[in-house]
C-alpha cells in the first residue's frame, strides 16, 4: 500500500506546503480535531468541551467486557476491569497538556499535517490511579527497560497498519504523578478523550498520553514503533532520524483583548489602560518571567506572574498597557527556571514539532 493511495500528493510531494494553499486533507483533519478558543484562557480549569483534542485515527467503541492487559516482563500478568483498577488509591492531578505540533501551521514552509495555530492547549483535572501502583501489582522484572502503551485506536500512517502505541522509560513510568485516568474534570472520560481509560504523563507533550488504553507491556529494550521512530521527532528532513520529542517547552499565550473582526480575528479596542492577561506554562518546570510587547517584540515590559497553583499546570499573568489610537502587534514571551525563553522566530523542523515562538496578536485602537 503506497502513501499516494492514502494521501494524494500535495505541494511538491515533499510533505511541505510551499504556498498558502490549504489542502482538503488538512481541512478534514482540522474538522475532526479542535483547539481551545483563546478566550478560554480565563478559566483556571479548561471546561471539558473547550479542551484541545487530537484524534489520530477513529474514536473506538469500547468493548462491553473491556479490560486492561498488563503483560511482558512481569511476574504476575494481569487483566484488570475498571472496577479492579479503581481498587487502587485514587489520585487526582491538574495538568496542562499541549500538542507537540502546536504552532505547526505558522511555519514556512508549512509541514502538512493537523494545521494547528496556537490553540492546541488545555488544563484539566485528571483522576485515576498511579501507573506505578499497577506496575507494582504486576511485579516488574529486574531486566525491564521500557513500558509500551497500546491504544484501541487503529489506522494507517506511513503505509503502516498500526494501533496507536507509545513507550516510556521505566523510570518515567514509575513517577508517582503518572496516571491511568478514568475521569476528566470530575466526570467519566468522554469518548473523545479516551473512555474508559487513558494514560496521563504530566510534563510531556500530548502524544505521550495514550487514549483508549487496552494494553501495557513491559519490555527489556527500546520500543521501535511508528509513533516513536517515524514521527514526533525533531528532524530537518524526511530521512533524518532526529531527536525524540518529549517534554513540553516553555510557552505563554494572551487572551486576545477587545473584540474580534469575524474573519481576520484582528482585535478592536477602545483607547485607555487595558490589562493584558493570559497563561504561561513549561511542562515539568516553573515559569519565572513573562514579558509583554506592544511593538512586535522590539521592546518588552515585565508582566506580573502569579505563583504556580500546582506542579504541571499553567500560571496566570497580567500586564497593564496604555493603549493609544493606532495599529499594534502585541506579543508575549515566557522564560522558565532552566533559563529557556520563547524565541521570536521559530527554528524550523520537518514535522513542525515543539513550536513555542512568541504569540502575535494584531490590534487596532480606534480614535
Amino acid at each position: 500500500m503506497s502513501d499516494e493511495f492514502l494521501w494524494p500528493p500535495v505541494g511538491d510531494g515533499s510533505g511541505l506546503a510551499r504556498d498558502e494553499t490549504i489542502f482538503p486533507q488538512e481541512l478534514q483533519l482540522a474538522l475532526r480535531n479542535r483547539g481551545m478558543p483563546l478566550e478560554a484562557l480565563r478559566y483556571d480549569l479548561t471546561p471539558t468541551g473547550l479542551h484541545y483534542l487530537l484524534i489520530h485515527f477513529d474514536i473506538p467503541a469500547p468493548a462491553s467486557d473491556w479490560s486492561l492487559k498488563v503483560a511482558g516482563l512481569v511476574s504476575r500478568p494481569l487483566r484488570l476491569s475498571l472496577e479492579e483498577i479503581r481498587k487502587h488509591p485514587e489520585v487526582t492531578q491538574t495538568v496542562t497538556m499541549e500538542c507537540a505540533g502546536n504552532g505547526r501551521a505558522l511555519l514556512r514552509p508549512r509541514p502538512i499535517s493537523q494545521p494547528w495555530l496556537v490553540e492546541a492547549i488545555g488544563t484539566a483535572r485528571w483522576t485515576g490511579v498511579a501507573l506505578a501502583d499497577v506496575l507494582h501489582q504486576a511485579g516488574v522484572d529486574a531486566g525491564a527497560r521500557e513500558v509500551v502503551f497500546s491504544g484501541a485506536d487503529r489506522g494507517v500512517q506511513g503505509s503502516e497498519i498500526q494501533d496507536y502505541q507509545r513507550s516510556l522509560p521505566l523510570s518515567e513510568a514509575l513517577r508517582p504523578e503518572v496516571l491511568l485516568a478514568y475521569e476528566m474534570n470530575g466526570e467519566p472520560l468522554p469518548p473523545q478523550h479516551g473512555h474508559p481509560l487513558r494514560l496521563v504523563v504530566p510534563g510531556w507533550y500530548g502524544m505521550t498520553n495514550v487514549k483508549w488504553l487496552k494494553q501495557i507491556e513491559v519490555v527489556d529494550r527500546p520500543f521501535h514503533g511508528y509513533q516513536m521512530e517515524r514521527t514526533y521527532r525533531y528532524a530537518q528532513g524526511p530521512d533524518e532520524p532526529g531527536d525524540p520529542v518529549d517534554r513540553i517547552r516553555v510557552r505563554s499565550l494572551m487572551i486576545p483583548p477587545g473584540i474580534p473582526d469575524f474573519l481576520t480575528r484582528v482585535r478592536l479596542l477602545e483607547p485607555g489602560t487595558v490589562e493584558i492577561q493570559g497563561r504561561a506554562w513549561a511542562g515539568d518546570r516553573r515559569v519565572v518571567r513573562v514579558e509583554f510587547s506592544s511593538d512586535g517584540g522590539e521592546s518588552w515590559t515585565a508582566g506580573q506572574l502569579e505563583p504556580q497553583p500546582a506542579p504541571f499546570t499553567w500560571q496566570r499573568w497580567a500586564c497593564p498597557w496604555n493603549a493609544s489610537p493606532g495599529r499594534y502587534t502585541l506579543c508575549v514571551r515566557a522564560s522558565d527556571e532552566a533559563g529557556n525563553t520563547q524565541p521570536l522566530e521559530q527554528p524550523w523542523n520537518y514535522q513542525g514539532m515543539g513550536n513555542n515562538m512568541v504569540q502575535h496578536v494584531d490590534v487596532i485602537v480606534k480614535e
